[in-house]
């Protein structure tokens, strides 16, 4: 059973929603003209919105953060992207001297030894990359929806951000799993393979893992710690707080699926 099997099924006002969507990203595009960006993670949320630009021809850039420890199937999806709809992604990736310098300071699994560390990771692959995929651009694009967390529960269409003059819209923020899935199978369009293997949420490959049924859709997202710390960043804020408890259980080195996924 694929994910399409699992989750896809037409909810009421679908066609609205999409309809909805769609009048959001034209809006968008008119009005920040060439300085509006996609920031795509090519998960399934992304891959909606990338196949609304491109189906209908949107000027809006699209951009994935390249952190040097994404998954190969993640990798592939961005080849495949490109080769589909016949765009360029941009990609952003970490400086790699900071990079190997934390590497080598901190071991390649630092993030799986306190919420700090794992913070000032995501700030080094994502945060740092991010902001240099935003410059001179006065809007950007994200696949969040208020179903994925408690912490995401209230997004808004669209956010403002006064001292930086740049707006971040979520045009799926009223979408559901159904929804996104729906999508996906009517128009065919390509997403993650890891998405079969039971992956809802997909990120760096030493901080996902497969989830169990019932399970929370990202609870497969650096599942050691409490749930309170477990966003990245990108989405809430500075990377690293004082105020952050270092809340990190007794890991394994590797990604272990859930006991029923096992072979």
């Amino acid at each position: 059973m694929n994910a399409i099997d699992l989750y896809a099924r037409s909810t009421p006002g679908f066609d609205q929603r999409v309809a909805a969507t769609l009048d959001r990203l034209a809006d968008a595009a008119a009005l920040h003209a060439g300085r509006i960006v996609q920031a795509t993670s090519l998960g399934a949320e992304d891959m909606v919105i990338t196949d609304l630009i491109a189906r209908h021809d949107l000027p809006i850039a699209i951009a994935t953060l390249d952190t040097g420890r994404l998954h190969a199937e993640t990798m592939d999806l961005a080849d495949a992207t490109e080769r589909r709809y016949g765009l360029v992604i941009e990609r952003l990736r970490p400086e790699a001297t900071a990079a190997l310098h934390f590497v080598r300071e901190h071991g390649e699994l630092a993030m799986r030894q306190s919420v700090a560390l794992r913070k000032a990771c995501c700030a080094l692959r994502k945060l740092e990359p991010l902001a240099r995929l935003l410059q001179g651009r006065t809007a950007w694009v994200t696949g969040l929806r208020r179903e994925q967390s408690d912490a995401r529960a209230e997004v808004p269409f669209e956010e403002h951000d006064a001292d930086a003059g740049r707006s971040k819209l979520n045009p799926l923020a009223d979408w559901s799993q159904a929804d996104v899935w729906h999508y996906i199978a009517h128009h065919g369009v390509p997403y993650n393979a890891l998405h079969d293997r039971f992956f809802p949420s997909i990120g760096c490959e030493p901080c996902t893992r497969a989830v169990a049924v019932g399970e929370d859709i990202r609870a497969g997202r650096w599942w050691w710690e409490n749930q309170s710390a477990k966003e990245c960043g990108l989405h809430v804020g500075d990377v690293v707080r004082d105020d952050t408890s270092d809340e990190v259980s007794d890991v394994p080195a590797s990604s272990p699926l859930p006991e029923h996924l096992n072979p």
